[in-house]
C-alpha cells in the first residue's frame, strides 16, 4: 500500500517520513478529527477519551496516524452533518418560544446569548465539538438556562454575574482521569431564573437496568 495516513485521515505521498516529530498543530488537527467523529457516532465516549489521551501525548506523526486511520477526513465528516463550523453565533430572542440547541449541532467558538423571558437549552450530548473552549456571553433575564453535558465537558460559571438568580449543578460522578474535551465559560449577566448544569436524563430502559443491577447487588 503506497503512502502513509496523515493525521487528518488522508493519505500522503510516497517518501514522507512517518517518524517526523508531531507539532502542536498536528496534535490539534487529530483532536478535531476525533471530536467530530465522536459527534457523528463513529466513536464511543470511551474510545474518544482513549484516543484523545494518546493524541495529546503523541511525539511522532506515526503515533497520530493510527488514531484516525479508520475515520473519514474532517471535511467529509463535517459535510455529513449538514452544518458549518462558525466562530460566533448570536441568539437574540424575547417573549417567545424556547431556544434549543439539541442533537448534532456544531458548537461554535463563541455564543452570544441575548434573551428575555425565554427558556434556553444547550444540549451537548450529541453535539459536534471542534474546539476545546466555548465562551458564552450571557445577557439573559428570566426563565432557565440549561446546559446538558457529557463526560469530558466542564462548565465554568465564575465569570457570570447572578442577579436574583442561582446556579444548580446536577452532575453525575465522573472519573477524575477523564480528559477535558470542552470547557464552557459562562460570562456576562443572568437576572432572575436559574442556570442548571446537568447530565442527560436516563431513558426508561436505563432506569430499569439500574434498578435490576441494584436489586441483584442486594440479593
Amino acid at each position: 500500500m503506497s503512502g502513509e495516513i496523515s493525521p487528518t485521515g488522508k493519505r500522503s505521498g510516497p517518501g514522507s517520513s512517518p517518524e517526523l516529530r508531531a507539532s502542536h498543530a498536528d496534535r490539534d488537527r487529530v483532536v478535531d478529527v476525533l471530536r467530530i467523529a465522536a459527534g457523528d457516532g463513529l466513536l464511543t465516549t470511551d474510545e474518544l477519551d482513549e484516543r484523545l489521551e494518546t493524541a495529546l501525548s503523541a511525539r511522532t506523526l506515526s503515533e497520530l496516524t493510527t488514531l484516525t486511520a479508520d475515520l473519514p477526513p474532517v471535511s467529509a465528516t463535517v459535510g455529513a452533518t449538514g452544518a458549518e463550523v462558525k466562530d460566533i453565533v448570536r441568539i437574540q430572542q424575547a417573549h417567545s418560544g424556547a431556544v434549543e440547541r439539541v442533537g448534532r449541532w456544531v458548537v461554535p467558538r463563541r455564543l452570544e446569548l441575548k434573551v428575555r423571558f425565554c427558556k434556553v437549552t444547550l444540549d451537548f450530548t450529541d453535539a459536534v465539538i471542534t474546539h476545546d473552549t466555548l465562551r458564552i456571553d450571557v445577557d439573559m433575564t428570566g426563565k432557565t438556562l440549561t446546559l446538558v453535558t457529557r463526560p469530558g465537558i466542564v462548565v465554568d460559571t465564575d465569570g457570570l454575574q447572578l442577579v436574583h438568580s442561582r446556579v444548580k449543578y446536577l452532575q453525575s460522578p465522573t472519573n477524575p482521569d477523564t480528559p477535558v474535551t470542552l470547557r464552557v465559560e459562562l460570562v456576562g449577566r443572568k437576572a432572575h431564573g436559574r442556570v442548571v448544569v446537568r447530565p442527560p436524563r436516563r431513558t426508561f430502559g436505563q432506569r430499569l437496568l439500574r434498578r435490576h443491577t441494584s436489586l441483584s447487588a442486594g440479593a
